[in-house]
Protein backbone atom coordinates (compact mmCIF):
# COMPACT_ATOMS: atom_id res chain seq x y z
CA UNK A 1 0.00 0.00 0.00
CA UNK A 2 2.24 2.22 0.61
CA UNK A 3 4.57 3.93 -1.98
CA UNK A 4 8.16 4.79 -2.13
CA UNK A 5 8.40 8.98 -1.85
CA UNK A 6 11.72 8.29 -3.65
CA UNK A 7 10.29 6.02 -6.39
CA UNK A 8 7.48 9.56 -6.32
CA UNK A 9 9.95 12.44 -6.25
CA UNK A 10 12.74 10.53 -8.47
CA UNK A 11 9.88 9.90 -11.54
CA UNK A 12 8.80 13.43 -11.15
CA UNK A 13 12.53 14.76 -11.56
CA UNK A 14 13.29 12.27 -14.73
CA UNK A 15 9.56 13.81 -16.21
CA UNK A 16 10.47 17.51 -15.70
CA UNK A 17 14.20 16.34 -17.26
CA UNK A 18 12.43 15.38 -20.45
CA UNK A 19 10.18 18.36 -20.79
CA UNK A 20 13.25 20.64 -20.78
CA UNK A 21 14.72 19.06 -23.26
CA UNK A 22 11.66 18.77 -25.06
CA UNK A 23 9.98 21.85 -24.71
CA UNK A 24 11.80 23.75 -27.57
CA UNK A 25 10.55 21.73 -30.58
CA UNK A 26 7.31 20.75 -28.85
CA UNK A 27 4.09 22.77 -30.04
CA UNK A 28 2.80 24.45 -27.45
CA UNK A 29 -1.06 23.77 -27.22
CA UNK A 30 -1.62 25.03 -24.36
CA UNK A 31 0.00 28.67 -25.47
CA UNK A 32 -2.32 28.66 -28.49
CA UNK A 33 -5.64 27.93 -26.36
CA UNK A 34 -4.42 30.58 -23.97
CA UNK A 35 -4.32 33.27 -26.63
CA UNK A 36 -7.60 32.69 -27.23
CA UNK A 37 -8.86 36.84 -27.71
CA UNK A 38 -12.96 35.80 -26.87
CA UNK A 39 -14.43 36.24 -23.69
CA UNK A 40 -17.52 36.01 -21.85
CA UNK A 41 -19.86 39.18 -20.90
CA UNK A 42 -21.72 39.44 -18.53
CA UNK A 43 -24.78 39.22 -20.15
CA UNK A 44 -24.11 35.89 -22.01
CA UNK A 45 -26.40 32.95 -21.34
CA UNK A 46 -25.28 30.43 -18.26
CA UNK A 47 -23.34 27.81 -20.17
CA UNK A 48 -24.44 24.48 -18.90
CA UNK A 49 -21.48 23.07 -20.71
CA UNK A 50 -18.29 25.07 -19.25
CA UNK A 51 -15.67 22.42 -20.36
CA UNK A 52 -15.08 19.58 -22.97
CA UNK A 53 -15.36 16.76 -20.81
CA UNK A 54 -17.91 14.30 -19.63
CA UNK A 55 -20.12 14.99 -16.22
CA UNK A 56 -18.63 14.62 -13.03
CA UNK A 57 -21.30 12.71 -11.37
CA UNK A 58 -21.47 9.11 -12.78
CA UNK A 59 -22.74 5.65 -11.35
CA UNK A 60 -19.29 3.82 -12.71
CA UNK A 61 -18.08 2.37 -9.98
CA UNK A 62 -14.48 3.53 -8.60
CA UNK A 63 -13.29 0.15 -8.60
CA UNK A 64 -14.60 -1.15 -11.79
CA UNK A 65 -12.44 -2.16 -15.30
CA UNK A 66 -13.30 0.94 -17.05
CA UNK A 67 -12.48 3.80 -14.08
CA UNK A 68 -9.25 1.40 -15.13
CA UNK A 69 -9.30 2.50 -18.87
CA UNK A 70 -10.79 5.97 -18.04
CA UNK A 71 -7.78 6.86 -15.80
CA UNK A 72 -5.06 5.22 -18.11
CA UNK A 73 -6.64 8.18 -20.59
CA UNK A 74 -6.24 10.57 -18.04
CA UNK A 75 -2.49 9.70 -17.11
CA UNK A 76 -1.96 10.21 -20.91
CA UNK A 77 -3.63 13.88 -20.14
CA UNK A 78 -1.70 14.71 -17.27
CA UNK A 79 1.72 13.09 -19.46
CA UNK A 80 0.73 15.96 -22.03
CA UNK A 81 0.13 18.72 -19.94
CA UNK A 82 3.38 18.14 -17.68
CA UNK A 83 5.17 18.29 -21.11
CA UNK A 84 3.67 21.24 -22.29
CA UNK A 85 5.16 23.12 -19.65
CA UNK A 86 1.97 22.46 -16.58
CA UNK A 87 0.41 25.16 -15.32
CA UNK A 88 1.34 28.34 -13.27
CA UNK A 89 0.25 28.88 -9.75
CA UNK A 90 -3.07 30.90 -9.59
CA UNK A 91 -2.49 33.72 -6.79
CA UNK A 92 -4.53 32.68 -3.77
CA UNK A 93 -4.70 36.30 -1.85
CA UNK A 94 -8.45 37.00 -2.87
CA UNK A 95 -12.41 35.76 -2.80
CA UNK A 96 -12.59 34.94 -6.11
CA UNK A 97 -16.56 34.71 -7.30
CA UNK A 98 -19.29 35.20 -9.68
CA UNK A 99 -19.35 39.03 -10.29
CA UNK A 100 -15.88 40.07 -9.47
CA UNK A 101 -13.67 41.80 -12.76
CA UNK A 102 -10.35 41.52 -11.17
CA UNK A 103 -6.86 40.54 -12.65
CA UNK A 104 -6.13 37.61 -11.20
CA UNK A 105 -8.93 36.20 -12.76
CA UNK A 106 -6.73 36.01 -16.43
CA UNK A 107 -4.69 33.05 -14.37
CA UNK A 108 -7.73 31.60 -12.68
CA UNK A 109 -8.76 31.23 -17.06
CA UNK A 110 -5.54 29.77 -17.77
CA UNK A 111 -5.67 27.01 -14.96
CA UNK A 112 -9.61 25.65 -15.94
CA UNK A 113 -8.31 25.40 -19.25
CA UNK A 114 -5.54 23.39 -19.16
CA UNK A 115 -7.33 21.16 -16.84
CA UNK A 116 -10.47 21.03 -19.29
CA UNK A 117 -12.46 22.93 -17.12
CA UNK A 118 -12.94 25.77 -18.65
CA UNK A 119 -13.86 25.70 -22.44
CA UNK A 120 -11.05 27.51 -25.39
CA UNK A 121 -14.19 29.20 -26.42
CA UNK A 122 -15.07 31.28 -23.16
CA UNK A 123 -11.38 32.94 -23.74
CA UNK A 124 -9.21 35.32 -21.53
CA UNK A 125 -10.50 38.35 -19.65
CA UNK A 126 -10.81 39.48 -16.27
CA UNK A 127 -14.05 38.42 -15.86
CA UNK A 128 -15.65 36.21 -13.47
CA UNK A 129 -18.61 35.14 -15.48
CA UNK A 130 -20.94 32.39 -15.75
CA UNK A 131 -18.27 30.59 -17.59
CA UNK A 132 -15.98 30.91 -14.97
CA UNK A 133 -18.04 30.21 -12.19
CA UNK A 134 -19.60 26.86 -13.82
CA UNK A 135 -15.70 25.73 -14.28
CA UNK A 136 -14.65 26.47 -10.73
CA UNK A 137 -18.01 24.35 -9.73
CA UNK A 138 -16.75 21.38 -12.04
CA UNK A 139 -12.94 21.95 -10.59
CA UNK A 140 -14.33 21.51 -7.42
CA UNK A 141 -16.87 18.50 -7.53
CA UNK A 142 -13.18 16.63 -9.33
CA UNK A 143 -11.78 17.63 -6.01
CA UNK A 144 -14.64 16.77 -3.53
CA UNK A 145 -15.13 20.37 -2.59
CA UNK A 146 -18.40 22.09 -2.03
CA UNK A 147 -19.19 23.30 -5.75
CA UNK A 148 -20.22 26.68 -4.45
CA UNK A 149 -18.28 28.60 -7.08
CA UNK A 150 -15.83 30.76 -4.18
CA UNK A 151 -12.34 30.50 -4.58
CA UNK A 152 -11.34 29.83 -0.81
CA UNK A 153 -8.19 28.48 0.55
CA UNK A 154 -9.57 24.79 -0.03
CA UNK A 155 -9.66 25.38 -3.55
CA UNK A 156 -6.85 27.59 -3.78
CA UNK A 157 -4.41 24.46 -2.54
CA UNK A 158 -5.91 21.96 -4.33
CA UNK A 159 -6.00 24.02 -7.43
CA UNK A 160 -1.77 25.14 -7.21
CA UNK A 161 -0.77 21.48 -6.41
CA UNK A 162 1.77 21.16 -9.67
CA UNK A 163 0.83 19.57 -12.83
CA UNK A 164 4.08 17.04 -12.07
CA UNK A 165 2.50 15.94 -8.77
CA UNK A 166 -0.79 15.21 -9.55
CA UNK A 167 0.25 12.94 -12.57
CA UNK A 168 2.86 11.05 -10.34
CA UNK A 169 -0.88 11.01 -8.14
CA UNK A 170 -2.75 9.51 -10.67
CA UNK A 171 0.36 6.85 -11.90
CA UNK A 172 0.40 5.45 -7.94
CA UNK A 173 -3.55 4.84 -7.97
CA UNK A 174 -3.44 3.64 -11.13
CA UNK A 175 -1.66 0.59 -9.54
CA UNK A 176 -3.89 0.07 -6.59
CA UNK A 177 -6.72 0.15 -9.34
CA UNK A 178 -4.87 -2.23 -11.41
CA UNK A 179 -4.60 -4.50 -8.57
CA UNK A 180 -8.29 -4.75 -7.39
CA UNK A 181 -10.74 -3.20 -10.32
CA UNK A 182 -13.22 -6.40 -11.45
CA UNK A 183 -12.02 -7.99 -8.36
CA UNK A 184 -14.73 -7.31 -5.83
CA UNK A 185 -17.56 -9.54 -6.93
CA UNK A 186 -21.26 -8.57 -8.22
CA UNK A 187 -22.65 -6.92 -5.17
CA UNK A 188 -20.59 -5.15 -2.55
CA UNK A 189 -20.04 -2.30 -0.47
CA UNK A 190 -17.14 -0.11 -0.86
CA UNK A 191 -15.85 2.41 1.59
CA UNK A 192 -13.02 4.89 -0.36
CA UNK A 193 -10.89 6.32 2.95
CA UNK A 194 -9.32 9.55 1.32
CA UNK A 195 -12.89 10.42 -0.63
CA UNK A 196 -14.98 9.59 3.22
CA UNK A 197 -17.24 7.96 0.87
CA UNK A 198 -18.93 5.01 0.47
CA UNK A 199 -20.46 3.01 -2.47
CA UNK A 200 -23.23 0.34 -2.50
CA UNK A 201 -22.60 -1.69 -5.80
CA UNK A 202 -24.48 -4.24 -8.24
CA UNK A 203 -24.26 -5.15 -11.61
CA UNK A 204 -21.38 -2.87 -12.11
CA UNK A 205 -23.48 0.10 -10.99
CA UNK A 206 -22.97 2.10 -8.25
CA UNK A 207 -26.65 1.85 -6.75
CA UNK A 208 -26.07 4.12 -3.33
CA UNK A 209 -24.07 6.41 -2.65
CA UNK A 210 -22.98 7.99 1.09
CA UNK A 211 -20.84 10.02 2.45
CA UNK A 212 -18.96 8.97 5.47
CA UNK A 213 -16.72 9.80 8.54
CA UNK A 214 -13.47 7.92 8.41
CA UNK A 215 -10.56 7.81 10.64
CA UNK A 216 -7.91 10.68 11.84
CA UNK A 217 -4.34 10.86 10.80
CA UNK A 218 -3.28 9.55 14.25
CA UNK A 219 -6.99 6.96 14.75
CA UNK A 220 -6.61 5.63 11.04
CA UNK A 221 -8.82 3.56 9.28
CA UNK A 222 -7.85 0.11 8.22
CA UNK A 223 -7.68 -1.06 4.68
CA UNK A 224 -10.62 -4.15 5.09
CA UNK A 225 -11.35 -6.84 3.39
CA UNK A 226 -14.72 -8.70 4.57
CA UNK A 227 -18.13 -9.50 4.46
CA UNK A 228 -21.17 -7.82 6.03
CA UNK A 229 -22.55 -10.37 8.13
CA UNK A 230 -24.65 -8.58 11.00
CA UNK A 231 -27.22 -5.59 11.65
CA UNK A 232 -27.33 -4.65 15.17
CA UNK A 233 -30.64 -2.05 15.50
CA UNK A 234 -30.07 -0.42 18.61
CA UNK A 235 -26.90 -1.52 19.33
CA UNK A 236 -24.84 -1.21 22.72
CA UNK A 237 -22.02 0.61 22.05
CA UNK A 238 -18.42 -0.74 24.05
CA UNK A 239 -15.96 1.72 24.04
CA UNK A 240 -12.49 0.59 22.81
CA UNK A 241 -9.53 0.76 24.67
CA UNK A 242 -8.24 3.40 22.96
CA UNK A 243 -11.12 5.38 23.19
CA UNK A 244 -10.83 4.91 27.00
CA UNK A 245 -7.36 5.63 27.60
CA UNK A 246 -7.12 9.10 25.37
CA UNK A 247 -10.85 10.29 25.66
CA UNK A 248 -12.73 8.84 28.24
CA UNK A 249 -10.72 8.57 31.19
CA UNK A 250 -9.40 12.25 30.38
CA UNK A 251 -13.04 13.56 30.42
CA UNK A 252 -13.94 11.52 33.92
CA UNK A 253 -11.05 13.38 35.23
CA UNK A 254 -12.59 17.06 34.61
CA UNK A 255 -16.23 15.43 35.14
CA UNK A 256 -17.22 13.27 37.69
CA UNK A 257 -20.94 12.24 36.32
CA UNK A 258 -19.61 12.07 32.97
CA UNK A 259 -20.38 8.33 32.65
CA UNK A 260 -23.59 8.70 34.10
CA UNK A 261 -25.22 11.79 31.96
CA UNK A 262 -23.83 9.71 28.75
CA UNK A 263 -25.74 6.18 30.16
CA UNK A 264 -22.48 4.59 30.34
CA UNK A 265 -21.83 1.41 32.89
CA UNK A 266 -18.94 0.20 34.35
CA UNK A 267 -17.84 -3.72 34.52
CA UNK A 268 -15.52 -4.98 35.97
CA UNK A 269 -13.37 -8.29 33.98
CA UNK A 270 -15.81 -10.96 36.03
CA UNK A 271 -18.77 -9.03 34.51
CA UNK A 272 -19.99 -7.56 38.28
CA UNK A 273 -20.89 -3.80 37.42
CA UNK A 274 -18.70 -0.93 38.98
CA UNK A 275 -19.67 2.38 40.40
CA UNK A 276 -17.40 4.98 38.16
CA UNK A 277 -17.06 6.95 42.00
CA UNK A 278 -15.39 4.11 43.23
CA UNK A 279 -12.71 4.02 40.57
CA UNK A 280 -9.09 5.80 40.93
CA UNK A 281 -9.55 7.89 37.65
CA UNK A 282 -6.17 9.14 38.30
CA UNK A 283 -3.89 7.04 36.91
CA UNK A 284 -5.02 4.48 33.47
CA UNK A 285 -6.04 1.49 35.44
CA UNK A 286 -9.90 2.26 34.35
CA UNK A 287 -9.02 0.92 31.02
CA UNK A 288 -9.22 -2.44 32.38
CA UNK A 289 -12.85 -2.24 32.95
CA UNK A 290 -15.73 -2.29 30.05
CA UNK A 291 -17.33 0.77 28.94
CA UNK A 292 -20.87 0.11 27.89
CA UNK A 293 -23.30 2.17 26.56
CA UNK A 294 -26.77 1.66 26.51
CA UNK A 295 -29.10 2.05 23.67
CA UNK A 296 -30.98 5.39 22.83
CA UNK A 297 -30.44 8.51 20.91
CA UNK A 298 -27.43 9.84 22.62
CA UNK A 299 -25.81 6.21 21.93
CA UNK A 300 -22.22 6.62 20.16
CA UNK A 301 -23.65 4.35 17.48
CA UNK A 302 -26.95 5.82 17.36
CA UNK A 303 -29.39 3.31 15.41
CA UNK A 304 -28.01 1.08 13.97
CA UNK A 305 -24.33 -0.77 13.69
CA UNK A 306 -22.98 -2.89 10.51
CA UNK A 307 -20.31 -5.61 11.60
CA UNK A 308 -18.65 -7.78 10.14
CA UNK A 309 -15.28 -9.80 10.75
CA UNK A 310 -11.93 -7.53 10.79
CA UNK A 311 -8.63 -8.19 12.78
CA UNK A 312 -8.86 -4.31 13.74
CA UNK A 313 -11.94 -4.66 14.95
CA UNK A 314 -13.76 -1.88 13.28
CA UNK A 315 -16.89 -1.43 12.16
CA UNK A 316 -19.83 1.14 9.89
CA UNK A 317 -22.27 2.93 12.13
CA UNK A 318 -24.64 5.66 12.56
CA UNK A 319 -24.07 8.58 14.57
CA UNK A 320 -25.98 11.43 17.00
CA UNK A 321 -23.71 13.84 15.09
CA UNK A 322 -25.32 14.19 11.91
CA UNK A 323 -23.94 17.97 11.48
CA UNK A 324 -20.36 16.03 10.81
CA UNK A 325 -21.25 14.94 7.48
CA UNK A 326 -21.85 18.42 6.34
CA UNK A 327 -18.29 19.27 6.98
CA UNK A 328 -15.77 19.49 4.30
CA UNK A 329 -12.75 17.19 5.56
CA UNK A 330 -14.42 14.55 7.33
CA UNK A 331 -11.82 12.50 8.64
CA UNK A 332 -13.27 12.72 12.15
CA UNK A 333 -13.58 8.96 13.89
CA UNK A 334 -11.61 6.61 15.31
CA UNK A 335 -10.98 4.28 13.08
CA UNK A 336 -14.74 3.18 12.43
CA UNK A 337 -16.87 4.44 9.51
CA UNK A 338 -19.83 6.53 10.02
CA UNK A 339 -22.44 6.74 7.75
CA UNK A 340 -24.70 9.56 6.60
CA UNK A 341 -28.67 8.20 5.29
CA UNK A 342 -27.37 4.50 7.10
CA UNK A 343 -30.71 2.78 7.11
CA UNK A 344 -30.80 3.35 3.36
CA UNK A 345 -27.64 1.30 3.08
CA UNK A 346 -28.78 -1.14 5.78
CA UNK A 347 -32.29 -1.82 3.99
CA UNK A 348 -30.19 -2.72 1.06
CA UNK A 349 -27.77 -5.26 2.58
CA UNK A 350 -30.70 -6.37 4.32
CA UNK A 351 -32.75 -7.29 0.96
CA UNK A 352 -32.47 -11.26 1.08
CA UNK A 353 -32.85 -11.20 4.62
CA UNK A 354 -36.76 -12.33 5.18
CA UNK A 355 -38.48 -10.27 7.21
CA UNK A 356 -36.20 -7.81 7.27
CA UNK A 357 -38.32 -5.08 5.23
CA UNK A 358 -37.92 -1.08 5.55
CA UNK A 359 -41.02 -0.89 7.64
CA UNK A 360 -39.57 -3.80 10.09
CA UNK A 361 -36.37 -1.94 10.37
CA UNK A 362 -38.02 1.37 11.53
CA UNK A 363 -40.47 -0.28 13.77
CA UNK A 364 -37.28 -2.21 15.00
CA UNK A 365 -35.53 1.67 15.87
CA UNK A 366 -38.44 3.12 17.51
CA UNK A 367 -38.91 0.30 19.96
CA UNK A 368 -35.67 0.82 21.61
CA UNK A 369 -34.38 -2.62 21.87
CA UNK A 370 -31.32 -3.76 20.78
CA UNK A 371 -31.79 -6.45 17.99
CA UNK A 372 -29.33 -8.23 16.48
CA UNK A 373 -30.02 -9.53 13.05
CA UNK A 374 -27.57 -12.09 10.96
CA UNK A 375 -27.65 -11.19 7.29
CA UNK A 376 -28.84 -14.43 4.80
CA UNK A 377 -26.22 -13.53 2.18
CA UNK A 378 -23.19 -11.25 3.94
CA UNK A 379 -22.14 -8.45 1.47
CA UNK A 380 -18.58 -7.99 0.54
CA UNK A 381 -17.40 -4.78 2.29
CA UNK A 382 -14.46 -3.48 1.41
CA UNK A 383 -12.02 -0.51 2.76
CA UNK A 384 -9.78 0.66 0.00
CA UNK A 385 -7.66 3.91 0.18
CA UNK A 386 -7.76 5.76 -3.52
CA UNK A 387 -7.02 9.37 -3.72
CA UNK A 388 -6.62 9.95 -7.61
CA UNK A 389 -9.03 8.08 -10.35
CA UNK A 390 -11.17 8.97 -13.72
CA UNK A 391 -14.63 7.78 -14.56
CA UNK A 392 -15.00 9.46 -17.80
CA UNK A 393 -13.52 11.27 -20.48
CA UNK A 394 -12.08 14.13 -19.08
CA UNK A 395 -13.40 13.40 -15.80
CA UNK A 396 -10.09 12.92 -13.36
CA UNK A 397 -10.84 13.14 -9.54
CA UNK A 398 -8.47 14.17 -6.96
CA UNK A 399 -8.79 14.03 -3.33
CA UNK A 400 -7.15 14.87 -0.41
CA UNK A 401 -3.99 12.28 0.62
CA UNK A 402 -4.75 12.52 4.33
CA UNK A 403 -2.93 9.43 5.33
CA UNK A 404 0.07 10.38 2.97
CA UNK A 405 0.21 7.12 1.38
CA UNK A 406 1.05 9.13 -2.40
CA UNK A 407 4.13 10.32 -1.70
CA UNK A 408 4.12 14.07 -1.49
CA UNK A 409 3.93 16.27 0.96
CA UNK A 410 1.70 18.53 -0.88
CA UNK A 411 -1.03 15.84 -1.83
CA UNK A 412 -2.17 16.64 2.20
CA UNK A 413 -3.96 19.57 1.90
CA UNK A 414 -5.83 19.16 5.03
CA UNK A 415 -2.92 18.84 7.08
CA UNK A 416 -0.77 22.03 5.56
CA UNK A 417 -3.93 24.67 6.23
Amino acid sequence: MRTSRRFFLSGASALAAAVVAGSASAQDVIGDILKSSGRGNWDDQFDARPSQGGKVASTLPIFSLQTVSFTEQAVAQYQNIVSQGGWEPVPDTKKLQLGVDDPDVVPLRKRLMISGDLAQSAGISTAFDSYVDAAVKRFQARHGLPSDGTLGQYTYAAMNVSAPIRLGQLQINLQRLRERAGTLGNRYVLVDIPGAQIEAVENDRVVLRHTAIVGKVDRQTPIVNSKINEIVVNPYWNAPVSIVRKDIIPLMRKDPNYLKDSNIRLFAPDGSEVDPLTVDWSTDDAAKYRFRQDPGAGNAMASVKINFPSPDGVYMHDTPQQSLFGKMMRFDSSGCVRVQNVRDLVTWILRDTPGWNRQRFEATIKSGESVPVQVTNPVPVYFLYLSAWSTGPGVVQFRDDIYGLDGANELQITSAL
